[in-house]
């Protein structure tokens, strides 16, 4: 807790502590490090590559912050369970940045296989939806607290030819973020979603797209995952407290 001084009077504010799933390696570790920065206690939460997530959590305990790593299957759901048990050791969760995802089948949809889709949509979906309903069970019974998910550009572009079921979950993502934002507003619970375009990290399955689609983007490059850190940790804080039910588009102008 933090001590404020207020009109004379000393009030106490709550610490931010905040779980990142998909926190072990691109967009999620550099959300990871940028909350860190901005004086959140953080959660990090990976599904097999301990190694990189304990070098995450060393990159957040170097700003002065406390961390978790937590293993979690996100489409599981005594997983997420156990996954915001084990965050609660650090105090009460004030955010939640749904980010964990899997691209499944690259290619036209005609040569998709069904159980990829299946786990891509599990992941990218039925994962977000779980690790929201917990947040929010324990976020209303403090009247506050904010949610950021991440979708993709890919919701309104459709990504054809190349992962037509993800977009189609990311579009779910986006309305999730709507829906969910009007459902809690009165709980004094903020839903909010980013969108990022194609950035540089090992979630494509050719290393080199983001260079090979760099002339289709108005601004001629891919992004870094760091470009994406700034709106969530905004949407997070309280410059954001008026926002909720937004998809915040960082794209590179697609």
């Amino acid at each position: 807790m933090i001590d404020q001084i207020a009109g004379g009077l000393v009030v106490q504010l709550q610490q931010p502590i905040t779980v990142v799933t998909g926190g072990s390696r691109g967009i999620g570790a550099a959300i990871c490090v940028r909350l860190a920065e901005e004086g959140h206690d953080v959660v990090v939460g990976y599904r097999s590559d301990a190694a990189a997530a304990q070098q995450v959590a060393e990159a957040v305990t170097a700003h002065g912050r406390r961390c978790l790593a937590v293993r979690v299957d996100t489409a599981d759901e005594a997983d997420v369970d156990q996954l915001f048990d084990i965050a609660s050791q650090l105090g009460p969760v004030t955010g939640l940045v749904n980010n964990a995802g899997v691209s499944g089948p690259n290619g036209p949809l005609a040569e998709a296989d069904a159980e990829g889709m299946r786990r891509a949509l599990d992941v990218n979906v039925l994962g977000y939806l779980l690790c929201a309903r917990r947040a929010v069970r324990d976020m209303s019974a403090r009247g506050s607290g904010a949610i950021v998910n991440i979708s993709s550009a890919a919701a309104t572009l459709g990504g054809p030819g190349q992962y037509v079921h993800y977009a189609a979950a990311k579009a779910a993502v986006d309305a999730l973020t709507v829906g969910l934002a009007k459902e809690v507003a009165q709980d004094g619970i903020r839903v909010n979603c980013v969108a990022p375009g194609t950035v540089w990290t090992d979630f494509h399955e050719d290393p080199q797209r983001p260079a090979k689609v760099a002339a289709n983007i108005p601004m001629g490059r891919a992004g870094r995952p760091e470009e994406v850190t700034g709106a969530v940790a905004w949407l997070l804080s309280e410059d954001a407290s008026y926002a909720t039910g937004a998809v915040v588009r960082v794209a590179g102008g697609l």
